[in-house]
């Protein structure tokens, strides 16, 4: 019951705070220097991370999402029907999160480290270790709103 209480309190201050700081302006991403790496607080979107966690814990998913975050671990492509390239990223709020992205369809990040900033496009969908994010990409059928991935001053889609 106390994480339960925790969890809600740093929910809610999060929230609060994405309030009064509002979105960071996605237009200085696309002027970074190529080899400019930042934190995922100067990079990422305070509200739409709170938005995450509070989806998170209320187990949903279907949410579109645009923010940032920095890589934590490099994970092993899943080559299991469409290939996918993995990674986890730490949100501004310190939530963590796996990045799927579909690399039949979108070019894979080939110089992608663990502390590099990620910006993104996507639609997260909850899953019990923090949520996943994907659709990091064109959807060739014009079904699905279109997402990206932003590294070191290039976008990937």
């Amino acid at each position: 019951m106390r994480k339960v209480v925790i969890t809600a309190a740093l929910v809610l201050a999060a929230f609060l705070l994405g309030r009064m700081l509002g979105p960071v302006p996605s237009a200085s991403i696309s002027s970074l220097e190529p080899a400019a790496k930042q934190s995922a607080s100067e990079l990422g979107n305070v509200a739409i991370d709170a938005e995450i966690v509070q989806a998170f814990n209320a187990q949903r998913g279907d949410l579109p999402v645009e923010s940032a975050g920095i890589v934590t671990k490099l994970l092993a492509d899943d080559r299991d029907g469409s290939r996918h390239q993995r990674f986890l990223i730490r949100l501004s709020n310190g939530h963590s999160l796996l990045v799927a992205h579909n690399i039949d369809l979108a070019t894979r990040i080939d110089d992608l480290q663990a502390g590099d900033s990620v910006a993104f496009k996507g639609e997260y969908e909850w899953n019990a270790k923090g949520g996943v994010i994907h659709w990091t990409h064109h959807d060739p059928a014009g079904r699905h709103a279109d997402g990206w991935l932003r590294h070191e001053g290039r976008v990937y889609r």
